[in-house]
C-alpha cells in the first residue's frame, strides 16, 4: 500500500514546496510561516491575531495566490491532456496541441486583438473568450474532417490536425503582419504567460479543468486497453469510438480553457508525461493523475523563475519551458533508446 501511495505523496510534497516558494518570492518577500498563518486566518471558524504586515496579506491574497493557482491549474491541465493524447494516439510525440488547440486559440486571440472587439463579453475579457472559442471550433473541425464513416482513425485525426493547424497558423501570421499595433500583445500570447490577474480567470478555468480532468483520469483503464490497438481493444469489449470521443472532448476542453488564459506554453504537455512514465510506469490509471500533479508543480516553478530571473521585468513563461524543455526532452529521447518505455 505504501509503495502505491508514495508516488502521489512525493508529487504532492513537491507541489506544496514550489507553491510556498512561488507565493513567497517577489519584490516583497513573505515568510512561509506568515503565508500559512494568513491562509489559515481566511478559513471559517478560525481566528488568528493579524500581527503580520497587512501589505503582505494584500499581495498574497490578491496578486500572488490567484496567479499561482492559475499557473497550477494550467500545468495540471496541459500535463494530464498530454498524457491522454499520448495514450490515445499511441505516439510519444503527441502533445495537447496536436489536433489544433494551440493554433485555434492563437487565431481566436489574434482576431480579437486585431479587430478590437468590445473589451469584455458576458463579464469576461474578450481575448481569453475568443481563444477558447477558436480552440474548440478548430478541434470540432478536425474531428469531423477525420471521420471516415462511423470511425475516426488515429492517423487521419493526426493528419487532419496538422493540416488545419497549418491553415489557422497561416491566418494568424497574416493577421500579425497586417496589424502592427497589437504585435507585442499578440507575441506575448503566442509564447505563453500569465498577465491576467485576480481570481476571475481561476473561477472561469476551474469548472472546465475539473470536468475534463475527471474524465481523463476516469478513462485510465480504457487508455491502457487502447495500447493494444483498436481491433484488439474492440475484441476486449471496449467501445473504441466512444472512448476516443470522450478523450478528445475532455483533453481539448481542458487544454482550450488553460490556453485561453495562459497563451501557448510548450513542452509541459509533452515532456512531463514522459518523465512520469519513466519514473512510475505506463499504467494510465496512475500516470494521468501523477502527470497532472507533477506538471502543476513544474509549471509553478517555471513561472516563479520567469518573474524573478530578470526582476523587475518578467519573462514569458513559455520561453522558460522551451529553453528547459527542449534539451530535457532530447535527454528523454536518448534514455528511451535504452529502455522499453513504449
Amino acid at each position: 500500500m505504501l509503495r502505491r501511495i508514495s508516488p502521489y505523496l512525493w508529487c504532492i510534497l513537491f507541489l506544496l514546496l514550489v507553491l510556498v516558494i512561488s507565493t513567497g518570492v517577489g519584490a516583497i518577500f513573505i515568510p512561509p510561516l506568515d503565508i500559512l498563518r494568513i491562509l489559515i486566518s481566511k478559513l471559517p471558524f478560525t481566528h488568528i491575531s493579524p500581527d503580520w504586515n497587512q501589505t503582505s496579506e494584500t499581495i498574497l491574497i490578491q496578486i500572488r495566490l490567484p496567479r499561482t493557482v492559475l499557473v497550477c491549474l494550467t500545468g495540471a491541465a496541459l500535463s494530464s491532456s498530454g498524457s491522454a493524447y499520448q495514450g490515445l494516439f499511441r505516439n510519444p510525440l503527441a502533445d495537447p496541441y496536436l489536433i489544433g488547440v494551440a493554433s485555434g486559440a492563437g487565431l481566436g486571440a489574434i482576431l480579437a486583438m486585431t479587430f478590437r472587439f468590445p473589451v469584455t463579453i458576458l463579464g469576461f475579457t474578450l481575448v481569453p473568450f475568443a481563444a477558447f472559442l477558436g480552440a474548440l471550433i478548430t478541434v470540432v473541425v478536425v474531428y469531423f474532417l477525420a471521420r471516415i464513416g462511423r470511425s475516426t482513425p488515429v492517423t487521419t485525426l493526426i493528419l487532419a490536425g496538422i493540416a488545419v493547424s497549418a491553415f489557422t497558423s497561416s491566418l494568424t501570421t497574416f493577421l500579425l503582419l497586417r496589424s502592427q499595433g497589437e504585435l507585442h500583445r499578440a507575441v506575448a500570447f503566442l509564447v505563453g504567460g500569465f498577465s491576467i490577474g485576480g481570481w476571475k480567470p481561476v473561477l472561469a478555468l476551474l469548472p472546465y479543468f475539473v470536468i475534463g480532468t475527471v474524465f481523463l483520469i476516469a478513462l485510465g483503464r480504457p487508455l491502457n486497453v487502447l495500447q493494444f490497438g483498436d481491433d484488439q481493444a474492440m475484441q476486449m469489449g471496449l467501445n473504441v469510438e466512444k472512448v476516443k470521443l470522450i478523450l478528445i472532448l475532455g483533453a481539448s476542453i481542458t487544454t482550450a480553457a488553460a490556453v485561453s488564459f495562459s497563451g501557448i506554453i510548450g513542452f509541459i504537455g509533452l515532456a512531463i508525461p514522459h518523465l512520469v512514465r519513466m519514473i512510475w510506469g505506463p499504467d494510465y490509471r496512475r500516470l494521468t493523475p501523477l502527470a497532472a500533479i507533477f506538471g502543476a508543480a513544474v509549471l509553478v516553478a517555471a513561472d516563479t523563475l520567469a518573474r524573478t530571473i530578470i526582476a523587475p521585468q518578467e519573462l514569458p513563461v513559455g520561453i522558460i519551458t522551451a529553453l528547459a524543455g527542449a534539451p530535457f526532452f532530447l535527454w528523454l529521447l536518448r534514455r528511451a533508446k535504452k529502455a522499453a518505455i513504449w
